[in-house]
C-alpha cells in the first residue's frame, strides 16, 4: 500500500513538472515572437519607410505654365500633343537634410519643341547633369515628396535648361522614375 501510494504521488509530482515545463516552453515562445515583432516594426519603421513613387508609362508629369497666353494658367494637353522626348540618364543623389541618409533616385526625360535642340543637348549633356543634379540636392525630403514640391523642382529645371540653351526651348519635364529612400 505504501508503494502505491508513493506511486500515485511521484505521478502527480511529474505531471506537476510537466505542466511547469509546457509553461515555461510556451511563455518562451511567446516572448520570442514578441521580440520579434518588435525589432522588425523598429528595423522597418527605424528609416521612416521608404517612400516610393513610380511611372513607368510617363504619366507622372509636370505641367508648365501656357506661356503662349502669359497669364500663368496650366496647360493641360493630349498625349498625342506631346513634342519629342529626350531621354536622361538616371540621375542619384543625395537629398539635403541634417543627417545626410536620404536620396533620390529620378530618371528625367525632357520634352523639347524642336529636332535641333536635341543636338545642342547631346553637346551640352555634362552641363545639363551638373545643373539638374544641383536643383536636385538642393531640395529636402519635404520640398519634393509631394506633387506640389515635385511641380515647383520641374519648373525650376525648365528654366534653369531654357535659360542656358539657343536652339529652343524645353517645354515639360516627365519623371519616368522617382524614388525617394
Amino acid at each position: 500500500m505504501a508503494e502505491e501510494e508513493n506511486k500515485e504521488e511521484s505521478g502527480q509530482e511529474n505531471k506537476k513538472s510537466n505542466n511547469k515545463l509546457m509553461i515555461i516552453i510556451i511563455s518562451i515562445l511567446v516572448l520570442i515572437i514578441l521580440g520579434g515583432g518588435v525589432t522588425a516594426i523598429l528595423l522597418m519603421g527605424g528609416n521612416d519607410g521608404v517612400q516610393v513613387q513610380q511611372s513607368t508609362s510617363q504619366t507622372q508629369r509636370s505641367t508648365t505654365s501656357n506661356r503662349s497666353r502669359g497669364n500663368g494658367e496650366v496647360s493641360s494637353r493630349k498625349l498625342s500633343e506631346i513634342g519629342i522626348l529626350y531621354p536622361l540618364d538616371t540621375f542619384t543623389v543625395n537629398l539635403k537634410s541634417d543627417a545626410g541618409r536620404r536620396y533620390l533616385k529620378a530618371t528625367i526625360s525632357l520634352e523639347l519643341n524642336g529636332e535641333e535642340l536635341s543636338i545642342e543637348l547631346d553637346n551640352k549633356s555634362p552641363v545639363v547633369r551638373d545643373r539638374i543634379i544641383r536643383i536636385l540636392t538642393s531640395k529636402t525630403l519635404e520640398e519634393i515628396s509631394s506633387k506640389k514640391g515635385k511641380k515647383k523642382v520641374s519648373e525650376q529645371i525648365i528654366d534653369t535648361l531654357n535659360a542656358m540653351i539657343v536652339d529652343g526651348q524645353v517645354k515639360g519635364i516627365y519623371f519616368t522614375e522617382f524614388v525617394i529612400q
